[in-house]
């Protein structure tokens, strides 16, 4: 614990020595993710083509995702007013001291799952015992113990090996049967699609409910930024929303705003419709904090070591801007999408 307040203290020094990028400008929201405009943020891509961020006077800046500062001490800087976290980071930063808040569920739903060959007489986690599963990379392994712990057994029931994040690597460890399984993420079972593997998802359906991504803020500023958060947080909603009555503009806009990544037509759609089961509030309201989840995740973070102690839920999720996050009109956007595809097909 000690290192981890010394490692945010020393990246929240550095980063004031950052030359200043023109934050704290009203109608501009400070965001740091993963990724950069991508589909696996569908709903950033979506409220951009649709104009949505532009009609709550909101300009987004990307801030720089490829850095070694954790995306945390944005937050307490003052650099970015919204910094995409998971799980293990939220709970990490609270226990380390960090004055933030959780204010959105960006995705509700676990991208980490184990996966199987089509084809596979495999058809459970429990049936894995006694075989070798592949990990993508080690930190796939907490999950492939977490979903053994849920039928009753131990990472220890079955020999593992890291495989690496290359396609045709993956393709050919679960083609030839030198693993039984794979532990990965979204992105993988792309990888493997792409290289002739179709995969079938064994993950057990108690970890299919995980804040996987979310949205957290410096707790101390939450009214002062109110009117900008807001509007940027309903954008976002408006695109989430886009995705679950009108998915083919939503597959159009991604061809047009990241052309990149669907090259290949058939991987981009694939990733899509992962993002689209990714990105969608299971939530009545749009990107609703689930106390029960985060509560009930934490003792699996725990048990494999990704945090260090629990914490109560109640300090750091904050539902204050989840209102003006659904205030919205839920016809006028399904029309919008109806009316942008029909004039860029």
């Amino acid at each position: 614990m000690k290192m981890l307040k010394t490692t945010l203290l020393c990246s929240a020094i550095a980063l004031a020595a950052l030359p200043t990028l023109g934050f704290a400008q009203d109608t501009t929201v400070n965001m740091i993710n993963p990724l950069p405009r991508s589909t696996n943020f569908f709903p950033l891509v979506v409220g951009e083509a649709l104009g949505y961020f532009a009609d709550e006077g909101i300009t987004v800046n990307l801030l720089p995702s490829d850095t070694s500062i954790p995306y945390v001490a944005f937050i307490q800087n003052g650099q970015a007013d919204l910094s995409m976290l998971d799980p293990v980071e939220t709970v990490n930063a609270i226990n380390a001291g960090a004055k933030i808040n959780t204010v959105y569920e960006v995705m509700q739903n676990a991208p980490e799952a184990i996966g199987v060959l089509d084809s596979s007489k495999y058809d459970s986690v429990d049936d894995l015992v006694g075989t070798t599963v592949g990990l993508v990379s080690d930190r796939d392994r907490a999950f492939l113990q977490a979903a053994l712990d849920v039928v009753g057994k131990s990472i220890d029931d079955v020999q593992t090996v890291v495989l690496g994040e290359s396609g045709p690597t993956l393709a050919a460890a679960i083609r030839d049967g030198n693993v039984s399984a794979i532990s990965g993420a979204a992105p993988d079972w792309i990888a493997l699609n792409a290289n002739g593997i179709n995969v079938r998802l064994i993950t057990p359906e108690e970890l299919l409910a995980s804040p996987a991504n979310t949205f957290a803020a410096n707790a101390e500023t939450l009214e002062e930024k109110r009117p900008a958060m807001e509007g940027f947080l309903r954008a976002w909603s408006k695109g989430m929303y886009v995705a679950s009555v009108n998915p083919e503009a939503v597959a159009q806009m991604l061809r047009k705003g990241v052309p990149e990544e669907w090259e290949n037509e058939a991987a981009g759609q694939l990733f899509l419709d992962m993002s689209i089961g990714m990105n969608v509030s299971t939530t009545e309201r749009l990107g609703d904090l689930q106390t029960g989840v985060w509560t009930a995740l934490q003792p699996r973070l725990l048990s494999s070591g990704a945090i260090e102690k629990e914490v109560d839920v109640s300090t750091f999720l904050n539902d204050t801007y989840i209102a003006a996050a659904n205030d919205f009109d839920r016809a006028a956007v399904e029309a919008d999408a109806a009316a942008w595809l029909a004039a860029n097909k």
